[in-house]
């Protein structure tokens, strides 16, 4: 019986034990997890602090001259002068005594309303930004920089991305920080509101309030300081003059900001959010004016380079860069005078437009740039990059010629016939501007006397993968299911696309996207070298042969007016036409273009109206067709022989992978060691008088198929040599023969423009997309 209490005495016992040892190990645990915690936390801080010293180490330096100094970005020619500074007015520097007392009150009030209790950096300010953040506060304080912190980047540091890190925050910090204890509150407010962007080109308070107001600072109303006071966080956001229901919001909202933060009471908040927007607003802005007239000789330049740098990921406006760019700055001002001047070319109205690009073929350097001719304005439409007007013709060497040498190794003497043709599913016949049909020509001939229908066949046995691909390497965006017949003879593009596309032409193939800044300097001191960005777009082969069938354009077409023995060059015409439904004269066109090129520059020039279908918004036939041509030949004259630049007028040289032979007593080109087929000159004849009687009855009068007589003469007096002819290239197909251009043709057709007609070659018919050849072997394709 004793022994039943010491049993259960010893059970209790050893409950007891194991609860206690349970309990101590609990203890254990949470002990050992809160040292875990707290070693990791303090690791944690070390390593942060670390880091944060780290960073800080390598931050940029900040200089008393670069607080005073301007956010404003430069822009430098080629040679290193400034031409352009981002501002419209010249900044008045406000010194500290001159800032009124309500003005920097509301400054504080919605940048930083903790702006005299912090040291450069604001804690409580990050918490609350993340809580505003996230309760869509419209206090516009969600921002947790400082207006120290804002300071420093407006002085060192870059809206690029590259500088959104967390060592560039890191700086920042440290920077603001060291600045609170070497300048005073009043000084650093000072810099802040000398230095801001205040939109419309205004940098600075001081400068804002004549811009705005036309008045000292001092003598602004509350509505008025609220105004500028609101601006800098986005200045194109809150313009009066563009948004004035955005400036309204904005300029509320800093009155709401100033009654909370004790600067005015809540009646007088409610008095001034009364007040129209536009009272007190400047409307003339003589400076301004001033400024924009010495930026037309650049405009285009200048626009397309701020269109760069913000792709590049900065802001022109806020981050005083230091921009060398491409600019040559004696091309640009020579195309200047092309376009607003009488002596070069005789414009016949000064609504008549000019766009050009001159790029540079061996790097894609853009070398000048002009958007227009007679403008009003500055920074409005930049022609020169728009690409909703048709290239006419200039298409033939991208969308079908080039593809054809590039694909299936044609000959520059490939046999094409230019007889009757209907668009595939329609009823739709194309003509050119003499409504008739050559018959067989070489590709040589077809491209040179740009004649449509074989640009048209040809495109069709390229298929359209094969030359959206040729496009989409040349920078052309163009998907093959978007690509119809008439493309072959006209697509939208603009003349920096096609400047840079007959570039590669120029330089052996190689594709350079068009850029205008070489290097960027940052105010911190980093500098960003731009490189060229070349990528292989065609074979040499392809280059050279393209080339040498566009410099009989210049020799043999109504483009020989650019023709001069100072320098080699090769190019394209185009023009577009009217559709029938147009009141317009005949033979009137909507646009023209030359693209031509020399070993040293490539120059695309277009000429037209911005609303063709106006009454007398056309190119007549005549003069009016050639001014494109002769502003390219002025611009391209001064580029080769003034000096200004380093000029290779030079003839290219006939590459390894192309073959030099002799068709019907003329030099033409092959690739080398290349499979292509061949139909034949008198072959194509043959088809084309057995079926001419039918094609074309229904046509006008002028409408007849006819030969050109230097293919008669070629067949003439070859045709008892004609099977020899055939068997002698190679072993290729033995129906091949050849033609070149005809001098007495040309002496006919070149006296007139080729018009491309918007009703007669506009069609939603695809063409054939396979082709109807393969693609040719590329181990005997050339480089």
């Amino acid at each position: 019986m004793s022994d039943e209490p010491s049993r259960k005495n010893r059970s209790d016992s050893n409950q007891n034990s194991r609860a206690g040892k349970n309990s101590n190990q609990t203890h254990h645990y949470l002990r050992n997890g809160l040292i875990t915690v707290a070693v990791v936390g303090v690791l944690g801080v070390a390593a942060g602090a670390g880091l944060f010293t780290y960073y800080a180490s390598s931050a940029p330096k900040i200089t008393d001259t670069a607080l005073r100094g301007t956010s404003q970005t430069q822009l430098l020619d080629s040679k290193g002068k400034v031409f352009y500074t981002t501002g419209n007015q010249t900044r008045e520097v406000a010194k500290e005594s001159e800032l009124p007392k309500s003005l920097k009150q509301a400054v504080v009030s919605i940048e930083d309303k903790r702006f005299y209790k912090h040291h450069g950096v604001d804690p409580r300010r990050i918490l609350g930004a993340t809580l505003a953040n996230f309760t869509g506060s419209s206090l516009g304080l969600q921002g947790g920089s400082t207006l120290t912190q804002q300071l420093v980047k407006l002085t060192v540091f870059s809206t690029s991305s590259a500088d959104q890190t967390l060592k560039r925050k890191a700086q920042e910090a440290y920077l603001a920080v060291n600045l609170e204890k070497k300048y005073s509150k009043d000084q650093i407010l000072t810099f802040y509101m000398n230095k801001v962007y205040m939109g419309n080109g205004v940098y600075g308070m001081k400068t804002a309030a004549d811009y705005y107001f036309g008045k000292p600072m001092d003598k602004l109303t509350t509505p008025e300081v609220a105004l500028l006071a609101g601006l800098p966080q986005s200045p194109s956001g809150y313009d009066p003059y563009t948004n004035p229901k955005g400036a309204k919001q904005r300029r509320d909202t800093v009155l709401t900001a100033m009654q909370q933060n004790g600067v005015i009471s809540e009646a007088e908040m409610k008095k001034d959010q009364a007040t129209p927007i536009t009272k007190g607003l400047q409307l003339d802005h003589p400076d301004t004016d001033k400024t924009a007239q010495n930026a037309k000789i650049s405009d285009a330049y200048i626009s397309s380079t701020l269109q760069e740098l913000q792709r590049l990921g900065y802001d022109p406006s806020r981050d005083g860069l230091r921009v060398h760019t491409n600019m040559n700055y004696d091309v640009q001002k020579k195309a200047y005078e092309i376009a607003n001047g009488d002596s070069d070319v005789q414009w016949p109205s000064d609504d008549l437009q000019w766009a050009s690009t001159v790029t540079d073929p061996n790097n894609g350097k853009v070398i000048a740039q002009i958007g227009g001719r007679k403008n009003d304005s500055t920074f409005g439409l930049n022609r020169a990059t728009q690409t909703s007007r048709s290239s006419g013709s200039t298409a033939k060497p991208l969308v079908d010629y080039g593809p054809a040498v590039e694909k299936l190794n044609w000959p520059t003497y490939r046999a094409l016939d230019d007889s009757a043709y209907t668009y595939p599913g329609t009823n739709t016949k194309v003509y050119d501007f003499d409504h008739k049909f050559e018959g067989p020509m070489t590709m040589r001939y077809a491209l040179a006397q740009s004649r449509n229908i074989p640009a048209i066949k040809t495109f069709e046995s390229v298929g359209a993968k094969r030359s959206s691909d040729f496009l989409q390497k040349l920078g052309i965006d163009i998907k093959p299911n978007k690509m119809v017949a008439s493309n072959a003879i006209g697509i939208d593009v603009s003349t920096e696309q096609e400047a840079a596309a007959y570039a590669a032409f120029d330089n052996g193939g190689t594709y350079y996207k068009p850029y205008y800044v070489s290097s960027i300097s940052e105010q911190n001191g980093d500098v960003k070298d731009i490189k060229p960005n070349g990528s292989r777009a065609m074979k040499k082969s392809t280059a050279f042969m393209l080339t040498s069938m566009m410099k009989s354009v210049v020799s043999d077409s109504y483009a020989n007016i650019v023709k001069t023995d100072a320098y080699e060059q090769a190019g394209k015409t185009g023009t577009t036409g009217y559709s029938d439904d147009v009141d317009v004269p005949d033979g009137a066109a909507s646009d023209t273009w030359f693209t031509g090129y020399t070993k040293s520059a490539a120059i695309s020039s277009w000429t037209g109206y911005d609303e063709p279908n106006t009454p007398g918004h056309y190119l007549a036939k005549g003069d009016e067709q050639m001014l494109a041509l002769r502003a390219y030949k002025s611009l391209m004259d001064y580029v080769m022989t003034s000096g200004a630049i380093k000029a290779d007028g030079s003839d290219w040289n006939v590459p390894s992978s192309v073959k030099t032979v002799e068709k019907y007593g003329k030099e033409e080109y092959e690739v080398r060691g290349a499979h292509f087929s061949d139909p034949g000159l008198d072959k194509l004849r043959s088809e084309d008088s057995s079926s001419k009687s039918d094609d074309d009855s229904d046509s006008s009068a002028n409408s007849s198929t006819i030969m050109n007589s230097h293919t008669a003469q070629i067949l003439q007096s070859s045709s008892s040599q004609s099977d020899d002819n055939n068997q002698a290239t190679n072993g290729q197909n033995n129906n091949q023969t050849g033609n070149t251009q005809n001098n007495n043709v040309t002496a006919n057709s070149s006296s007139k423009p080729e018009v491309t007609s918007s009703k007669e070659t506009e069609s939603s018919v695809s063409p054939t997309t396979g082709g109807n050849e393969n693609d040719a072997s590329s181990s005997a394709a050339g480089e």
